[in-house]
């Protein structure tokens, strides 16, 4: 069964883009997504993503947390175009920046268009309680936020959010 374990947080400085080791642009869309999923429909969310010359098709449990549910699977590009374009309930844009520190990898997602302005670290773990680097750009912990999952930044971008949701305060719903 695939298990993501995986923290989220925002940065406290750019003091990372000196380390990193490459980028890639992505493109994703919800299938199935936060409206779905608010009004009790759906307990995942499906999610088709391209990126370079590569599709994927994703599907993650809604739960808040550390460990989620999640399911990867590679797909023709053609198809992820189609889905993406035809069948999503809108498209999310971001650069990921790699960054390997201290033998950790962290994913930092710099989002674009009504998303601009929002960066967050991503680290995968083998285990909940895992260490893991703690570098000083690395700022407030959000992984317990929703309203910084992926999923939900479609519906209710960052551009929308106030300047209190900003500093990651207030509470855990969108």
């Amino acid at each position: 069964m695939g298990v993501e374990i995986e923290r989220k947080f925002l940065l406290a400085g750019d003091d990372w883009r000196e380390l990193v080791e490459r980028s890639e642009r992505i493109a994703q869309g919800y299938l199935v997504a936060a409206a779905a999923i608010g009004a009790g429909h759906a307990r995942c969310s499906v999610r088709v993503r391209l990126s370079a010359d590569k599709g994927w098709l994703n599907i993650k449990s809604a739960t808040l947390g550390v460990e989620r549910h999640e399911f990867e699977y590679p797909i023709p590009l053609d198809d992820a175009k189609h889905l993406l374009h035809e069948l999503s309930d809108g498209v999310l844009e971001k650069i990921r920046h790699h960054v390997m520190l201290d033998g950790a990898h962290f994913e930092i997602d710099e989002f674009l268009g009504d998303n601009a302005g929002l960066i967050v670290a991503e680290i995968e773990l083998v285990s909940a309680d895992a260490r893991y680097p703690r570098p000083a750009w690395l700022g407030t912990e959000v992984t317990e936020l929703s309203r910084y999952y992926n999923v939900n930044l479609v519906d209710r971008p960052y551009t929308r959010w106030s300047a209190e949701e900003k500093e990651g305060r207030g509470g855990a719903s969108c």
